[in-house]
């Protein structure tokens, strides 16, 4: 069971990370982090309303009607996502206005919704604790990344520290130089153009260092938590799977009715 959950944990953060390999929560990647106190923030707040909502999911899956159990998820990460809201206006005002749409934008959030409906539906309580996690943390780092690289490049600073003009200013007075050089900053980076350089960069570096993790025999494979591609006993009707043929072009819709009677009863 310890190394289950360790293994959906890892996967989450590393394996399915959902802004570097998945590409979900797009949104918010690239719209908060022009800073990585921002990004730290929106990270660690999304990871707080999916592990919540996870748990309370995974204990309510038996109860919660099929039919109605989207809208049952949206309710129950509507809520956790009312109380971080008010958390962040009474304790952190800075962030809650910096932050600003995309926190009630949580709701929608397609991480959130998506380990709701593919793994904690499915899944214990403990599993999808770690899933949610994992998948939060994973979220969390992306988008503290992010922040830091477009705040060194864009501001010239580290969590609203001079940091590049500081290191100059070093380096200057080590050199003897009587005027330092001062970094001019690429405001570029704090723009939305330079959230998509950042993203396709750092995601760049990641298939790489996976890619060397191959090439060494290290398995850097997904784990597919979130779907085992067994349709013929899936529970879920609304898998999209069920309805693509895997035998034919890609793209093309398989006959629903026509398959149904290959079926034995």
């Amino acid at each position: 069971m310890r190394e289950k959950n360790a293994t959906v944990f890892w996967n989450g953060l590393v394996k399915e990370n959902p802004t570097f390999v998945l590409m979900l929560g797009m949104c918010p990647t690239l719209a908060v982090t022009t800073s990585a106190v921002n990004g730290l923030g929106m990270g660690l707040t999304t990871t707080a309303v999916l592990v919540l909502s996870n748990v309370i999911i995974a204990l309510l899956r038996n109860i919660i009607p099929n039919r109605v159990r989207i809208p049952a998820f949206i309710v129950i990460v509507a809520s956790f996502v009312t109380m971080a809201e008010l958390l962040l206006e009474g304790f952190i005002p800075s962030l809650y206005a910096a932050l600003g749409i995309y926190i009630p934008l949580i709701v929608v959030n397609c991480i959130i919704l998506g380990r709701a409906e593919a793994f904690a539906s499915k899944n214990g309580i403990l599993p999808s604790f770690f899933d949610g996690l994992g998948m939060g943390l994973g979220f969390t780092v992306a988008l503290t990344a992010i922040g830091i690289v477009r705040e060194l490049l864009g501001a010239g600073e580290l969590f609203g520290v001079p940091v590049i003009n500081n290191v100059l200013k070093m380096i200057s007075s080590a050199i003897g130089r009587s005027e330092p050089v001062e970094y001019v900053p690429v405001s570029i980076f704090v723009l939305a153009p330079g959230a998509f350089f950042v993203l396709a960069a750092l995601t760049a570096l990641q298939n790489r260092v996976k890619r060397k993790m191959q090439e060494k025999g290290q398995n850097a494979d997904k784990i597919q938590s979130g779907c085992n591609f067994d349709c013929t006993s899936c529970e879920d009707s609304g898998c999209a799977h069920r309805f693509v043929d895997v035998n034919a072009p890609s793209g093309s819709v398989a006959n629903v009715k026509s398959s149904s009677k290959d079926v034995s009863p």
